[in-house]
């Protein structure tokens, strides 16, 4: 299987109705509160579904129940009223309730935008391969980034009502780490979220024709080489065509981040670009997911050949 272009879903506009949901981690309800307000401030029409702040009693890193969390995803997608589900932040949970979901009935409500990333990276994968659909690898409703970085939120807001002009992403600080371009669909998100889909249900078998956006927090360098070999063993990585990698907070010196990185993706002889803009990051720039792109090393830049939304 190769990645094809998956379909978009149509752009927001001033009164559209958004859903927050809550897939994975607790949110604290003051963030919630700032981010629905940013939301607002754009226009939009927030509606936080009813299990958002839930806590689980014995599992308290999870946003309540496994089928509450599913609940709300499914009836905020379900709901003909809504244009968009942005989750409220990451954490761990995703892959607990991405076989609760009701597939068949979400199929049949048709594309919406859906936004999220970290351990999001799961739900974006079943998206990919349960209903064929693009999302937006981008910040959270409930995220301190989205909270307090101007342009993190200038790149959803401007993905969201006026994609084609954003058609060229990359920050300056991006730079060749394997120099050369490539085209290819665009694909990936969390690394260790990317990996542990490996033989489930909604995991794509390869990345091949995918051009990989690939980023994480808190993994030690030994831990991103455990990872990447899992996936270079599993031959999931073979036939790639390029590779985007964004930030690695909290995973230890960034030089050593970097050789390890090199050291696993370098033989893989495609293009790899480092430090774009995507991911935990100061700046957490909207990457789409599954529109097909050009990756310039080079220029340290992912062009869109399409707008992320119609």
């Amino acid at each position: 299987m190769t990645a094809t272009p998956l379909e978009r879903p149509s752009r927001l506009r001033p009164g559209d109705r958004v859903a927050i949901v809550s897939p994975s981690g607790p949110v604290p309800e003051d963030r919630l509160r700032a981010g629905v307000d940013i939301l607002r401030g754009w226009g939009l029409d927030p509606v936080v579904m009813p299990h958002v702040l839930d806590v689980h009693p014995e599992l308290p890193y999870l946003a309540g129940a496994d089928e509450d969390r599913a609940r709300d995803l499914t009836e905020a997608w379900c709901d003909p009223s809504v244009s968009a589900v942005i989750c409220a932040r990451g954490g761990y949970g995703a892959h607990r309730m991405a076989d609760l979901l009701d597939w068949t009935a979400m199929r049949a409500a048709g594309p919406k935008v859906f936004v999220g990333y970290s351990d999001v990276t799961a739900l974006h994968e079943a998206f990919a391969v349960r209903m064929g659909l693009a999302t937006l690898h981008g910040p959270m409703a409930g995220v301190l980034t989205f909270l307090k970085d101007a342009a993190t939120q200038e790149s959803l807001r401007a993905t969201l009502f006026e994609p084609e002009t954003v058609r060229t992403l990359g920050l300056d600080g991006a730079r060749p780490m394997v120099p050369g371009r490539a085209r290819g669909v665009t694909m990936g998100g969390c690394l260790a979220l990317l990996a542990a889909d490996l033989a489930t249900p909604h995991g794509r078998p390869s990345a091949r024709g995918g051009l990989l956006l690939l980023e994480d927090t808190g993994e030690e360098a030994y831990r991103l080489d455990r990872i990447l070999t899992q996936l270079l063993r599993a031959n999931w990585l073979d036939g790639v065509s390029g590779i985007a990698l964004g930030s690695w907070e909290e995973c230890g010196p960034y030089p050593e981040v970097r050789a390890t990185l090199l050291d696993r993706l370098a033989p893989l002889g495609v293009p790899v670009v480092e430090q774009l803009g995507f991911g935990h990051s100061p700046t957490n720039l909207t990457v789409p997911l599954g529109i097909p792109a050009t990756l310039d090393a080079d220029a340290g830049t992912l062009t869109l050949d399409e707008p992320a939304l119609r």
